[in-house]
């Protein structure tokens, strides 16, 4: 026997399981037709559905804060501290922050749901159809809404129901609704989206004056609530440092109201009001037709070699 272990026959690795880039190519090749074919069929479903998508709007507002509370900010810097701890006495937010809660409030269910119920706009929002440009109507699904008899006459299947509920229609309102703040600038943007452009341009009007006149009704409904608190507490006192700090907090809650109720704008200034658009923001028909093109080519090379590599070895073995 020799000391020396005898070479083996086979030192190049095993490359069964790699698939040739020739080989790759010929079966291609081989089902060009079925791949054109495909392509082609995947090609014409994307120019019908993209077709068949209706224009979509968008309009939007410019807003920024009002900085008309300025001197109730300086105010609650100045005597926040000591009004805290003398009598439990809350100042209003700084302006960040009314900001803040107002977008906030914009965006959410309660506001939204008594801004729809308020306005009637639930079939406009959820059984439009189709935009006529000429005359600027919209038609209506006849299978989930009648405008003549304002009935709803789709089949809601429980928990839901014919009418849509506030909440139902709180989630397709907020598909449409955008609310953007710039970090840089402070502007904050107010759009909507709709297959009508006059629909897309009343709502946002109507979602800035609204949020406007519930934020000024808040703001004066606390500033009254802090006058009667504050005056009830000044005939208690007879602290004189707690005395100045209650007859500014008095004045400066009067000017609020008298600012909230003198300005159309009590928080966000209109700097670039909504108009009616006159082009279109969505679809972008050319991209559905090149994405579903190339989806349609992809998925018919898969299948290809999918055939190839799958089923032709399983009938092989």
């Amino acid at each position: 026997m020799s000391e020396y272990p005898e070479p083996r026959s086979n030192q190049s690795p095993d490359y069964e399981d790699e698939i040739d880039l020739r080989e790759l190519i010929k079966v291609l090749w081989q089902g060009k037709l079925w791949i054109i074919g495909t392509t082609f069929i995947a090609a014409i479903i994307s120019v019908a559905i993209a077709l068949s998508l209706p224009n979509i709007y968008r309009a939007e507002a410019l807003l920024v804060t009002d900085e008309g509370s300025g001197g109730l900010s300086n105010l609650a810097s100045q005597y926040g501290g000591l009004a805290n701890r003398l009598a439990g006495i809350q100042l209003p937010a700084s302006e960040s922050s009314q900001k803040s809660i107002s977008i906030a409030k914009l965006q959410s269910r309660k506001f939204m749901a008594d801004f729809m119920e308020r306005h009637n706009i639930i079939p406009e929002l959820m059984a439009v159809s189709a935009y006529n440009v000429n005359t600027g109507e919209v038609s209506y699904d006849p299978t989930i809404y009648d405008p003549e008899t304002r009935i709803w006459t789709r089949d809601g299947e429980p928990p839901l129901q014919n009418k849509p509920s506030s909440q139902e229609a709180f989630l397709d309102m907020t598909d449409i609704l955008g609310v953007t703040e710039d970090n840089e600038t402070g502007f904050v943007t107010v759009s909507i989206e709709h297959i009508s452009p006059l629909i897309a341009y009343e709502w946002v009007t109507w979602l800035v004056d609204d949020l406007n006149r519930e934020m000024m009704l808040e703001a004066t409904a606390e500033a009254q609530k802090s006058i009667d608190y504050l005056t009830d507490q000044l005939a208690k006192t007879q602290v004189v440092a707690l005395e100045q700090v209650f007859f500014a907090l008095i004045e400066e809650q009067m000017k609020t109201m008298t600012l909230a109720n003198a300005r159309d704008e009590y928080l966000f200034k209109t700097i670039d009001p909504a108009i009616v658009p006159e082009k279109k923001s969505g679809p972008n028909r050319a991209l559905i037709c090149l994405l579903g093109t190339l989806l349609g080519g992809m998925l018919s090379v898969l299948w290809v070699l999918i055939w190839r590599y799958k089923f032709r070895i399983s009938e092989d073995a």
